[in-house]
């Protein structure tokens, strides 16, 4: 007998994540398709940038967005630690565009000015996906997944990448930089 339900991950693609080229062509894509364009690319820069989960942007309201310091807060969920981040040029004039379109106090708001819900996030990801033609079905989380990798890759600390995406435990980070290549460079063949 067969068990029924979802199979592991491995069984619909082969890796949790995507390149920083991706996230380019996700991001683009998003900015393409639909009729939320700058609301949907504003979105994905944001998930991966700042490794959100779905669900931390689903809450994220224009409060936590400092446009004069240069700041958003992160609320982080499932027990992580929340935290401040800067925000960089082409974040705050996406976040500066997508405030002066909508009345909602939520940043990522639906047509009746409410959160988007994680599900919205995830079809968000899934087409942009289709349209991006990416070699993988994607979903929100390997955004957060490609911005651990992505820091690892610039040689960050372990610890400061626990920090920066909010993990409690260290374990949680490992993953980004014990999957990273570069830390091979030096060996010579």
């Amino acid at each position: 007998m067969s068990t029924l339900g979802r199979k592991k991950n491995l069984a619909y693609r082969s890796r949790e994540y995507l390149t920083p080229a991706e996230v380019k062509r996700l991001i683009e894509a998003a900015g393409e398709r639909g009729r939320y364009r700058l609301r949907d690319r504003t979105l994905l820069l944001m998930l991966f940038r700042h490794g959100l989960r779905a669900g931390e942007a689903c809450l994220l309201r224009w409060d936590a967005v400092m446009f004069d310091a240069r700041t958003i807060n992160i609320t982080r969920l499932k027990k992580s630690e929340s935290g401040i981040h800067r925000l960089q040029e082409d974040e705050i004039q996406a976040l500066w565009e997508l405030q002066s379109q909508g009345k909602s106090s939520y940043v990522f708001a639906n047509e009746r000015g409410d959160h988007l819900s994680t599900g919205a996030i995830a079809k968000i990801v899934e087409r942009s996906g289709e349209v991006a033609a990416l070699p993988l079905s994607v979903h929100p989380h390997m955004l957060r997944h490609a911005c651990g990798y992505y820091l690892a890759e610039q040689g960050l600390p372990t610890r400061d990448i626990q920090a920066y995406l909010g993990h409690k435990n260290i374990q949680h980070t490992v993953r980004y930089t014990a999957a990273n290549p570069t830390r091979y460079d030096r060996i010579v063949w």
